[in-house]
């Protein structure tokens, strides 16, 4: 946008002044909030609609075909749009289809709200991460990490205002429509003077990423690597408060509690990460990452008390906080191809995770028990061992 039309709108006149890594992480606490407040009242969005775990399943895999949609395709879209307008327009309307959702009352219209929703979510996604390579090229150090250790700040401080609704008897339905006009008001306080920043310089081959790019053996490796953290993070995502409340028979506010606790930890370990990658190594993080998601996976698996399995939340976050921006690094350092086609199979083939695991998991715990929906993860986090070595990219 014209920098002098941009310094006459209203929105840029009432927004507030900040550097550009400060919007880039406002940008991405943003999105994480504007979504994350139904995920600690999905207990009683499942009671609302009378269905059991494998139909909610299907239903939330709505927000991953929507996502899917907009990674594949949304790239051309969002540059003609531009990314100031994406992210003013996109961060309220997201909050505005997770408002809706909690008012369904079946699982197909779930689907069928989530699914613009995954949409609007794939076009954040593109926006803040591209424009947070940009600020990190442009002051010349790592806020990649960090940016991402706000989305999970983000999706914490979401989790903490469910809970709370629910310990104070706010019903879903109140607690997500008041989210909107407040995303909307920090939406135009914090990025009303947004402006994109310079694209990083093209590297040979980086225009070459097909729509769908094939992947080699050693990107194979690299999803088997990230796989249980995607599966983990989304299972502790959508299932963690409805664990809380089948298992121990907490109420709605602990419930609430399990998706904050994760988000935490995953915050926590997330600003710190890029410290230890440099100090040790990839693959030494690595595998601290993955014993703690195994050791998470297994205290919510055998947990006799709600205490301990918020425990296990925890480890869960830590475990799953930075093990595919660690593979995404070693596939766009290959040498093999461009980057940027390597990066966009890892993408693709990692984010089938998301289609598939809620589906999956609710057909287990409908049928041997919540319990063991989280169970499911500890061979997956023994596969992911196995592969850590794919970190290494001449390999």
């Amino acid at each position: 946008m014209n920098p002098v039309v941009l310094s006459t709108s209203w929105v840029y006149r009432v927004g507030w002044a900040l550097p550009a890594a400060q919007r880039v992480y406002a940008a991405f606490f943003l999105y994480a909030f504007s979504l994350g407040g139904l995920f600690p009242r999905m207990g009683e969005m499942q009671q609302r609609m009378g269905v059991g775990e494998g139909a909610l399943g299907l239903a939330l895999i709505g927000t991953a075909c929507g996502t899917m949609v907009s990674l594949t395709w949304g790239h051309a879209l969002i540059e003609r749009v531009g990314y100031r307008r994406c992210l003013l327009w996109l961060l309220p309307a997201t909050a505005v289809w997770y408002a809706l959702a909690s008012w369904v009352t079946a699982p197909w219209m779930l689907f069928a709200v989530l699914l613009p929703a995954g949409v609007g979510v794939g076009a954040l996604e593109i926006v803040v991460n591209v424009e947070a390579d940009r600020v990190e090229h442009g002051l010349g150090r790592r806020i990649m990490n960090r940016a991402h250790g706000f989305w999970s700040l983000g999706f914490f401080a979401a989790g903490m205002v469910g809970a709370g609704s629910a310990w104070l008897g706010i019903s879903p339905q109140a607690q997500l429509s008041a989210t909107v006009p407040l995303v909307g008001l920090a939406t135009l306080l914090l990025l009303g003077r947004f402006a994109p920043s310079h694209p990083r310089p093209q590297l040979a081959g980086a225009a070459m990423a097909p729509r769908f790019a094939r992947p080699t053996r050693a990107i194979w490796w690299l999803v088997c690597l990230t796989f249980s953290a995607m599966v983990m993070e989304g299972a502790s995502i959508d299932w963690s408060s409805i664990y809380i409340r089948d298992v121990f028979g907490e109420a709605p506010f602990v419930a609430g509690l399990a998706v904050a606790t994760g988000a935490l930890a995953q915050a926590c370990a997330r600003f710190v990460a890029d410290h230890f990658v440099e100090r040790y190594s990839p693959l030494a993080v690595a595998r601290v990452m993955l014993l703690l998601l195994g050791l998470g996976v297994l205290v919510v698996f055998a947990a006799l008390h709600p205490a301990v399995s918020l425990l296990g939340f925890a480890l869960m976050g830590a475990g799953t906080s930075a093990i595919f921006p660690l593979a995404m690094s070693a596939a766009a350092q290959r040498h093999d191809r461009p980057a940027a086609i390597n990066v966009a199979a890892l993408s693709q083939l990692s984010f089938m995770a998301f289609l598939l695991a809620p589906p999956l998991l609710g057909f287990v715990a409908e049928h041997w028990g919540i319990r063991y929906a989280f169970g499911l993860g500890l061979p997956l986090v023994v596969v992911s061992w196995l592969s850590v070595s794919s970190l290494d990219p001449e390999g």
